[in-house]
């Protein structure tokens, strides 16, 4: 089994940045690709942004530009870093793993995720 978890989150004024990273444990396997995907009240789950285990990463149009991804398979860790934040990108952040897909793009690819957290990006 493979545990995801999510500290950090938080709440930052637009324009800002925040950096979030997602820390795998149990039979981790840095083979599979990772991502982010994120959760807006009453909207439905999206995808924000992988990395495959090459490095290769992908990244959703509206966040192309802001946000990048990175692994560090040493400390089988993920992190997303967010830099110019706008008040749309306010969401529960969930990072997820185990996919052998190719760009990894739909959640159903992924049987890991981590419990989530907020994201809040003030006016």
């Amino acid at each position: 089994q493979v545990q995801l978890v999510e500290p950090g989150g938080g709440l930052v004024q637009a324009g800002g940045s925040l950096r979030l990273s997602c820390a795998a444990s149990g039979r981790t396997n840095s083979n599979y690709a990772l991502g982010w995907f994120r959760q807006a009240p009453v909207k439905e789950r999206e995808f924000v942004t992988s990395i495959r285990w090459g490095g290769i990463t992908y990244y959703a149009d509206s966040v192309k530009g802001r946000f990048t991804i990175s692994r560090d398979n040493a400390k089988s860790t993920v992190y997303l870093q967010m830099n110019s934040l706008k008040p749309e990108d306010t969401a529960v952040y969930y990072c997820a793993g185990g996919c052998s897909g190719y760009r990894c793009l739909n959640s159903n690819e992924y049987p890991h995720w981590g419990q989530g957290t907020q994201v809040t990006v003030s006016t």
